[in-house]
């Protein structure tokens, strides 16, 4: 009996010794002063709060604000020790086209209105107009930050925390040439350097996601990427991806590639080609947007360098359908391309298209992003793009969302679980797909 009671009390004694080791272990991967709460949240930094409630200067109170950034950068070294490594293999889709009424005079994209069905009958049961902001969004989720501006560097501040401390290594930005937006935008490109200033402070690296401007075809392409490469290539914060011949190229997305003809493109991507940018200064990495099984003889035609998939809906596309990923990294290795397959969290975009329920894909508190990970893990890629950091439009966001209600409308919402919720996911296959990479390259 007296042997029973010293094996339990030895029992118990490391029981409770493994438990204290496990707690200071999570503890330690916390950043200092959070605690036991979420490395998530905004807590780090007492000045990066909500941008709607007047909690955030005006452009006059812009001073002391970064005067307030600059005495944190030293704890910001500190905590970026204990955050986790970056993922340069991880790249996920970044938005900056919002505005709001303190930094930009008025909403932006957050008014977004309801887009009309194709089929005229089909339009006519569904409303029109723009959505109404702050409380009315044009948005299925609502984000923990507020309708904030994209240019608020507190903002900036706030999603670079999110994007390092998710394990995510690269950054992939929406880009419009000077002067040019989308539909529903304003010209984005003269903050492009704070958001690299950043993107640097977090070592987070920042690649361009070439959208298909007004005018987009070789000639202009070929002095978009020497503008790009012109003004930011020599930024520490600029990606360069090493190559199986050992070369530093920058890496472009060009979204919807497939609106150009193979034979213009080959005049960019093909040397020799009529503006090719291929052996000069300016030659890069160029990633083909993958929709239909018909598009890889042409992506091949054109001189495109890799395909990615974009799309966050199981089933959309050919590209976009998990089933074909082995397929299409298959034909990949043996046209010497580059697959990125692209994984998200789910689709909703019933906020500004009400008829596209078709294409909604639930969140399954969480286990639609698991199961696209796991998806683009057995195909063996050589990078993964997450759709998306914060195209709240379309419901792919990964960034911090609130539940809320606002008058009729209640947004969905992460529960059960943490506004990080996906963050955290992110960080766990960030650092699955960074183990599976060693034992590939093997």
């Amino acid at each position: 009996m007296a042997r029973f009671r010293r094996k339990t009390c030895i029992t118990l004694t490391g029981i409770i010794l493994f438990i204290f080791t496990i707690i200071i272990i999570l503890k330690s991967l916390r950043p200092e002063g959070l605690g036991f709460g979420s490395p998530f949240g905004l807590g780090l930094f007492p000045y990066i709060r909500r941008s709607e409630g007047g909690n955030i200067p005006g452009a006059g109170d812009m001073e002391g604000t970064n005067a307030k950034m600059s005495t944190l950068d030293s704890e910001l070294e500190v905590a970026l020790g204990q955050f986790p490594a970056p993922n340069y293999n991880l790249h996920v889709f970044y938005y900056t086209w919002y505005g709001n009424q303190q930094f930009d005079g008025k909403y932006i994209h957050w008014n977004h209105p309801n887009l009309p069905h194709w089929d005229p009958k089909v339009a006519a049961g569904y409303p029109k107009g723009k959505h109404n902001p702050p409380e009315d969004i044009g948005a299925n989720f609502y984000p923990a930050l507020g309708a904030y501006s994209s240019r608020d560097p507190s903002i900036i501040e706030a999603h670079m925390l999110q994007i390092r401390t998710s394990a995510v290594g690269v950054l992939a930005l929406s880009w419009y040439p000077p002067g040019m937006a989308d539909d529903n935008g304003e010209p984005t490109d003269d903050f492009v350097p704070l958001i690299l200033d950043v993107a640097q402070k977090y070592q987070v690296k920042v690649v361009f996601h070439i959208e298909p401007y007004k005018g987009r075809d070789d000639l202009s392409m070929y002095n978009s990427i020497k503008y790009i490469m012109q003004k930011y290539g020599e930024h520490p914060a600029f990606y360069r991806h090493k190559t199986g011949s050992g070369k530093l190229l920058p890496l472009f997305y060009v979204y919807d590639s497939y609106l150009l003809s193979s034979d213009k493109w080959a005049n960019l991507l093909k040397d020799p080609g009529r503006h090719s940018i291929r052996n000069t200064p300016f030659d890069g990495i160029f990633i083909a947007l993958l929709v239909e099984d018909k598009h890889k003889k042409d992506i091949l035609a054109a001189g495109f360098d890799g395909v990615y998939t974009y799309f966050a809906t199981n089933g959309f596309s050919y590209g976009s359908s998990h089933s074909n990923w082995r397929t299409i990294k298959s034909f990949c290795d043996s046209n010497n391309l580059m697959f990125i397959p692209s994984v998200g969290p789910g689709y909703m975009d019933t906020s500004i298209r009400p008829w596209n329920y078709q294409n909604t894909r639930n969140r399954i508190n969480g286990k639609y992003y698991e199961t696209a990970f796991a998806a683009a893990l057995e195909a063996r890629p050589d990078i993964i793009s997450i759709t998306s950091f914060n195209e709240w439009h379309e419901g792919t966001q990964i960034e911090l969302a609130i539940p809320k209600t606002a008058g009729q409308t209640k947004y969905e919402d992460y529960l059960p679980h943490k506004s990080d919720a996906y963050l955290e996911i992110t960080h766990r296959w960030a650092e699955k797909f960074a183990k599976e990479r060693e034992k590939w390259l093997v």
